[in-house]
């Protein structure tokens, strides 16, 4: 069972520097090399030194350790470190276990970071290769010999619940590929800078797994980023303005799997997001409406639609009608469909930046944004505001 209460987690760090590799889909360094450059870009962000860090977070799925990412960058004793599991579900939560680490005195200065070469290198979406014996393997040995191998097929048996429930088309996931490229556009650390589409050029591209089409599926991207956190304290002497950790949560649903969660009684929503949702709500005292930009994983577009409607923006069956009428900024970097796949770490990134007022597509007035991580695995969310 979740927690039932608000924590008191809130107010007690912030994200005090970002930093980025540039996005590409052949880096021609190590995954290392990227980890350390963006590590060191995120702390001369903060106008900070490596010896000022005391703690690094990451995920499981990583080639390059905390402290051989730590002694690359220069950086000295750690009374912290740690590994997220889960995918992209890890994201948010690097940032909320680096709080807690500063929020209870563990550590100072805390860095998150992820770096891959996912598209030169391993990619993902490429399913299932190989995979060692292991307990939450099982739940693949039951999809695995249907066909189902990769990421893309098992949206795929949820998005076709989904649109079957409601009585949808395939075509209403194109709302979200066209606001994600609209800002992808005028990103010019995006991908496809220059790119956007129309709802026509969605309907027009590939079905790779009915009912998701090429333009339903993010990159696979090379690079890294990072970021730093500290106390709200630290961080008002440093270089830019606080993006406070107004709540943090992590959340994983009854009868939780990695993406395969066919069995639950209903397949159209995401519990993981709802745990996640409810805990934010709690924690930072805010409802949907109170929310400026929201940042949602967009590994593919059908659980976009879905954590709106966990979030409570919209009705259940609703989130297409939202997007399409732009109800709220989304996605403004251009998303994983449009920026980058770095595992949602550059949508953290992207949510400092409007805390800050420094984005390429800046919500004027953006007091209080919502970040979230992997759906379809336990997952993760950030609320970020300005410092009062």
């Amino acid at each position: 069972m979740s927690l039932r209460g608000a924590d008191t987690l809130g107010g007690r760090a912030a994200v005090a520097g970002i930093g980025a590799t540039e996005f590409s889909k052949d880096s021609g360094r190590s995954e290392l090399a990227l980890a350390v450059e963006a590590v060191g870009a995120a702390l001369d962000d903060a106008g900070l030194a490596p010896d000022d860090v005391d703690g690094m977070v990451t995920f499981t799925m990583d080639t390059s350790p905390e402290i051989t990412v730590a002694q690359a960058a220069g950086i000295g004793e750690l009374s912290f470190f740690s590994r997220v599991h889960y995918g992209g579900g890890a994201a948010c939560a690097t940032v909320h276990q680096a709080a807690l680490a500063v929020a209870a005195g563990i550590a100072e200065t805390v860095v998150c970071y992820r770096a891959f070469n996912e598209r030169s290198g391993r990619r993902f979406g490429s399913g299932v290769q190989q995979r060692e014996p292991s307990a939450e393997g099982a739940a693949l040995g039951w999809v695995l010999p249907s066909g189902l191998l990769t990421p893309a097929s098992w949206v795929a048996m949820a998005a076709q619940r989904y649109l079957h429930t409601y009585g949808l088309e395939p075509e209403v996931f194109g709302h979200v590929a066209v606001v994600d490229r609209k800002y992808a556009a005028t990103n010019p650390a995006a991908h496809f800078h220059g790119r956007p589409i129309t709802l026509a050029d969605h309907a027009a591209s590939r079905w790779i797994v009915e009912p998701l089409r090429l333009l339903d599926c993010c990159q696979e991207t090379d690079g890294g980023q990072a970021i730093v956190v500290t106390s709200v304290e630290r961080a008002r002497g440093l270089r830019h303005p606080p993006a406070v950790i107004a709540a943090a949560a992590q959340g994983a649903g009854r009868a939780q799997e990695q993406m395969t969660g066919f069995y639950r009684d209903d397949i159209t929503g995401l519990p993981e997001s709802g745990v996640v949702a409810r805990q934010l709500w709690r924690s930072s005292g805010l409802t949907p409406a109170g929310i400026d930009v929201a940042i949602l994983y967009d590994h593919f577009t059908p659980f976009v639609l879905t954590q709106l409607e966990e979030f409570g923006f919209c009705g259940r069956g609703e989130g297409a009608g939202f997007v399409a009428e732009e109800r709220i900024p989304l996605n403004t970097h251009g998303g994983q469909l449009g920026e980058a796949y770095l595992h949602g770490m550059n949508g953290i990134a992207e949510g400092v930046r409007q805390i800050r007022g420094s984005a390429v597509n800046q919500v004027e007035g953006a007091g209080h944004v919502l970040v979230t991580a992997g759906t379809g695995v336990p997952t993760s969310g950030l609320i970020l505001a300005q410092d009062a």
